[in-house]
């Protein structure tokens, strides 16, 4: 008989999440029957989304997320023995199903097997730039922002997984970018390594003086994941008919975060600014993943992963990556 980890939500968080709020159980899973399979987790992602969805989740219910698993017993003859998948499976290191997922993200998408393309890389990148982080980056800033060459470029969570990833989509494509991150060591990384033109440490830097300073012309593309006061000052900088692709809003997930009033710069500038859930593109998904593993083989295309080991420390590392102790894309090795 298997036994499964699981890490349930036990209380609804206040601020930043707390170990506390979470309760680790062991759950005895039953055989399986026809048409389902048994998949065991080997990485599983931390993600902000998590942070913005848990007050409507129930309590006494596992924590939702996703997760590459590999089916380790079958009775689904799409799913056979060995394959990995992408699953909604939630914080759990194993998994029974049929096929069929309702969860909270993603609600009503089956599981799917690792796109063939991405097999060539490391089974994590998955939930990073092969998974939908990447595709978060590929459409939320090709479909929404559709940046031209020599436009300026700004990204918020710069380092993050799909900041990271954005600012590089748009060098490739022919823009000044402009990072926004939280620590000098960030930046670094993302001008030396990643290519970007200018980095703002947001922490200790002057923005609206950054921003003056490295775009004099003004801004033509945002793509944000920050929210509150960092966002407001690129905003009343953009320029005329400048579009803006809101991808989080992490800096306000955890508290209060005052900002002044971007309103009259929206209607003043005629701006296009659009929120998006990912799974929109859902009938192009593997356009985006193949794209990307193309960019990541040719070299065009970086990313880093902050890997935690043991998914007993799943809260951990979900914390901190909220805390922004992560560069790239945090995952959890089980």
């Amino acid at each position: 008989m298997v036994k499964a980890k699981v890490f349930i939500l036990e209380k609804h968080f206040d601020g930043y999440p707390k170990e506390t709020d979470f309760r680790l159980i062991e759950e005895e899973l039953r055989p399986i029957r026809n048409g389902e399979f048994l998949a065991e987790a080997v990485y599983l992602s931390v993600d902000p989304y998590m942070r913005a969805y848990e007050p409507s989740l129930p309590l006494g219910e596992p924590f939702i997320g996703s997760q590459v698993a590999k089916v380790i017993e079958s009775k689904h003859p799409k799913f056979p023995v060995g394959c990995y998948l992408i699953g909604q499976f939630g914080w759990r290191t194993h998994t029974i199903s049929n096929g069929e997922i309702l969860g909270i993200v993603g609600r009503g998408k089956a599981p799917q097997p690792v796109v063939k393309q991405a097999l060539s890389l490391p089974l994590s990148v998955s939930l990073g730039a092969a998974g939908m982080v990447g595709n978060s980056a590929y459409f939320g800033f090709l479909e929404l922002c559709k940046p031209k060459s020599g436009e300026t470029v700004v990204v918020s969570g710069a380092a993050g997984g799909v900041g990271s990833l954005v600012g590089q989509i748009a060098k490739i494509k022919g823009c000044k970018v402009i990072g926004i991150a939280g620590s000098d060591d960030k930046g670094a990384w993302l001008v030396n390594e990643l290519g970007f033109d200018y980095f703002i440490n947001y922490k200790t830097d002057n923005v609206d003086e950054k921003l003056r300073e490295y775009a004099p012309e003004g801004i033509d593309c945002y793509f944000d994941n920050v929210g509150g006061a960092v966002s407001s000052s690129v905003i009343l900088q953009m320029n005329k008919y400048g579009r803006v692709s809101v991808c989080g809003a992490i800096s306000g997930y955890n508290e209060q975060v005052r900002a002044k009033s971007i309103f009259k710069s929206v209607i003043s500038k005629q701006l296009v600014m659009e929120g998006f859930l990912v799974l929109r593109w859902l009938d192009r998904w593997n356009e985006g993943i193949i794209q990307n593993v193309k960019w990541i083989n040719e070299g065009k295309l970086k990313y880093r992963e902050q890997v935690t080991e043991g998914f007993e420390n799943m809260a951990v590392a979900f914390v901190d990556m909220l805390k922004g102790k992560n560069i790239g894309k945090s995952v959890v090795k089980v």
